[in-house]
């Protein structure tokens, strides 16, 4: 055997189980690390109030200021009340139709100050707004808010004070009748239906409804209704997403997946359009842009998924009862996101309507802009060996062999590749999740929770930053799309760990009798010269989705210095997945 394949095989035995452990750690931590910031995407919506008594559903969050300030420019506002879902019903002064300030079901806000138990308008909830004048006075009030997944709970043993998300355009709102076919416990003729219509609270406001059929379902307003039914309805579609919050990516998320459930016994044709997010409002953090989504397609026959962006609006057609999946991506490699500053926000909306012109339904999207830093595990697949045999020639070997690699980038960018790295809770307090690279940085309590990860082919407790030091050459280049990153690791002539030494070999001692040896006589200083490049676009085989933020790769080039006269060496490719977003290396 070649002293090349001896000093590459020197871990084989290790790599079965270490790939295992690989892999059963990459999962878990994945559960822990894709976190995301608080974030935001904007509409504004326009409520046409009359003087009196008004009621209306906000579908997006307007938390993030005061009535106060929400209402600042619209003095003929003068209180908001807001419906607190209460399954355990309390006292009502008369019925729920009247508020009262003095019940759970109601928190407050006047404009003159007498009276403010509410200080936030969150989403998915409905408001009574009372206005100066009378019903002959009209108002426009317009609120940004943050978009919102809908929501919606019906509560058996009390009224329901409710909004839904019906077409946009007000010339065409369906009919009660029209958007409650799905679920007619709600219109059913035991049930009472009110909307209010502005003046004074009286028997005609709010007013009672009779002809479903009839009546226009406006997405801004909400009703009343009385009807003893449970369910989570709130349009002839159900949307269910595997993030909460949205599409939403945070630094590092890659996919989110859609399940439109179609509840009708007709088919649905559903178009989903991109809408870009309006501009935040004061105080609140800037959008750097869009969100460049993707939409994902499996393809069987070469078992790929096909990502194309979503430029323009396009349709799905979900069978009558029937559910489908969607599964749509980000592109980070997208020049807008490349160019913005590290951690900048991107925000839009993926807009849901049918053909029935029944529902129009904005999801959030949201990312950010990642930085590379934290821990990359992955591996080098060495595919070229520079043969030096008399009479042979080429490089490319039968099969690739795998290296593993461990890269560590802190929050100014060093980027360090380890041959150890442990993970878990570390021993200086207060013993928060972290990285070291010795197994003494850890907290001695929590000790059998921790993972160790070990690159076997390199030295152990080897910490190469790039930094000249007496038995390592400087480094070069960075870790980054496009960059290159260079590390040496060398091995001096006497190193337990080289492949010439044996401890029991008399001629592999480093020894003659009592004298010590040096480099060159019985064994040699061994270098590595490292070249990592990194793709600044996905290379081909390595998917779009993800790339630049959890998965990163590019060629990979290694130098060999010392196993014989001349220098050999090896190429091949490498592929790093991110698994901690941890900025900080404990030594």
């Amino acid at each position: 055997m070649s002293p090349l394949l001896y000093l590459l095989k020197k871990g084989t035995r290790m790599f079965p189980l270490l790939n295992f452990l690989m892999k059963k750690l990459i999962v878990a931590l994945c559960s822990l690390i894709f976190t995301t910031l608080a974030q935001a995407q904007w509409q504004s919506t326009a409520y046409t109030l009359k003087g009196g008594w008004n009621a209306i559903y906000l579908h997006g969050d307007a938390s993030y200021a005061l009535p106060s300030t929400l209402f600042a420019g619209y003095p003929a506002v003068l209180e908001i009340w807001r419906w607190n879902l209460n399954p355990a019903q309390v006292q009502f002064t008369t019925s729920p139709l009247i508020p009262s300030a003095g019940t759970a079901e109601w928190s407050v806000w006047k404009s003159d100050g007498t009276v403010n138990t509410l200080s936030q308008m969150v989403g998915q909830t409905a408001y009574l707004v009372k206005c100066s004048g009378t019903t002959s006075n009209s108002y426009s009030v317009s609120i940004p808010q943050k978009v919102m997944p809908p929501s919606a709970a019906w509560v058996r043993n009390g009224a329901n004070l409710m909004g839904f998300p019906s077409k946009l355009n007000v010339s065409v709102y369906p009919t009660m009748s029209s958007y409650f076919a799905t679920f007619p416990a709600a219109i059913a003729s035991n049930v009472k239906i009110y909307k209010y219509v502005g003046g004074d609270l009286s028997p005609s406001n709010p007013l009672q409804l009779f002809s479903p059929s009839t009546e226009k379902l406006d997405r801004n307003q909400a009703y009343w209704f009385e009807s003893k039914v449970v369910g989570n309805f709130y349009a002839p579609v159900e949307i269910s997403l595997s993030t909460g919050s949205g599409l939403d990516y945070g630094r590092t998320g890659s996919v989110v997946t859609v399940r439109l459930l179609n509840r009708s016994s007709t088919p649905s044709t559903v178009t989903i359009a991109p809408v870009a997010s309006n501009a935040a409002p004061t105080g609140q953090e800037a959008i750097s842009g869009s969100v460049p989504l993707t939409r994902r397609v499996y393809t069987a026959a070469t078992n790929t998924w096909i990502e194309t962006p979503i430029l323009s609006s396009y349709t799905e057609l979900v069978g009558p009862n029937a559910a489908v999946e969607l599964s749509f991506g980000i592109d980070r490699a997208n020049a807008t996101m490349t160019a913005a500053a590290a951690n900048a926000l991107f925000a839009s909306q993926l807009r849901f309507t049918d053909s029935a012109n029944l529902y129009d339904i904005q999801l959030p999207a949201t990312a950010r802009k990642a930085s590379l830093a934290g821990l990359w595990i992955g591996e080098a697949q060495v595919n070229g060996v520079q043969n030096k045999a008399a009479g042979y020639s080429g490089t490319t070997t039968s099969q690739s062999y795998p290296l593993r690699y461990i890269i560590h980038v802190d929050d100014a960018g060093t980027a360090r590749v380890l041959s150890q790295v442990f993970l878990g809770k570390l021993a200086a307090e207060p013993h928060d999740l972290g990285i070291c690279i010795k197994e003494s940085g850890l907290y001695t309590a929590e000790k059998a929770s921790a993972s160790r990860i070990v690159a076997a082919h390199l030295p152990l407790d080897r910490v190469l930053d790039g930094v000249a030091k007496a038995s390592e050459p400087a480094g070069s280049g960075s870790f980054a799309l496009g960059g290159t990153l260079t590390r040496t690791i060398s091995t001096p002539f006497n190193d337990p760990v080289s492949p010439f030494v044996h401890q029991y070999h008399p001629d592999h001692d480093n020894k003659s009798g009592s004298t010590a040896l040096v480099s060159g006589q019985e064994s040699y200083d061994l270098s590595r010269a490292l070249t990592f490049t990194f793709a600044a676009t996905a290379p081909d085989g390595t998917s779009a989705t993800g790339y630049g933020s959890s998965v990163i790769a590019g060629t990979y080039a290694e130098t060999i210095t010392g196993l014989r006269k001349d220098t050999l060496t090896v190429t091949g490719t490498i592929a790093l997945r991110r698994v901690s977003e941890i900025g900080v290396l404990t030594q």
